[in-house]
């Protein structure tokens, strides 16, 4: 009995400890695009790209933007390990100035929140 007790704890242990080594890890290409200077009402979709490089499914559960002028969007469903996406950024460019905006990623990977920044300059109308 003491032997079948013994055997079951180091089956539990082993699958406790295989447990915590599955883990989602996103690496973004690039955590900062720069818009540069962009003409006033241009085209303001931009996006980061990352790959999963984990050994579980990555779920990203939320993206949010430190302004209602920045529209994030997120994939809808888990990335694979070793696949890559998208997180698509959408920057009202009728709004002239400087850009200076962050985007908090949030998922199940070991570093469950990650800031992204757009920066970049919209210039205003030429006047012609």
């Amino acid at each position: 009995m003491k032997k079948f007790i013994a055997l079951t704890l180091f089956v539990f242990m082993g699958m406790a400890l295989n447990a915590q080594t599955k883990v989602a890890k996103i690496e973004f290409k690039e955590d900062t695009i720069d818009y540069g200077e962009i003409a006033k009402g241009s085209d303001g979709v931009r996006v980061f790209e990352f790959k999963n490089t984990g050994n579980a499914p990555l779920i990203i559960s939320n993206v949010a933007s430190s302004c209602g002028c920045t529209i994030p969007k997120k994939p809808e469903g888990p990335i694979q390990p070793g696949e890559t996406g998208i997180i698509e950024v959408k920057y009202d460019t009728n709004r002239v100035g400087p850009i200076r905006k962050t985007i908090t990623v949030t998922s199940n990977a070991a570093t469950p929140n990650i800031a992204l920044k757009i920066k970049g300059k919209v210039m205003p109308d030429s006047g012609y």
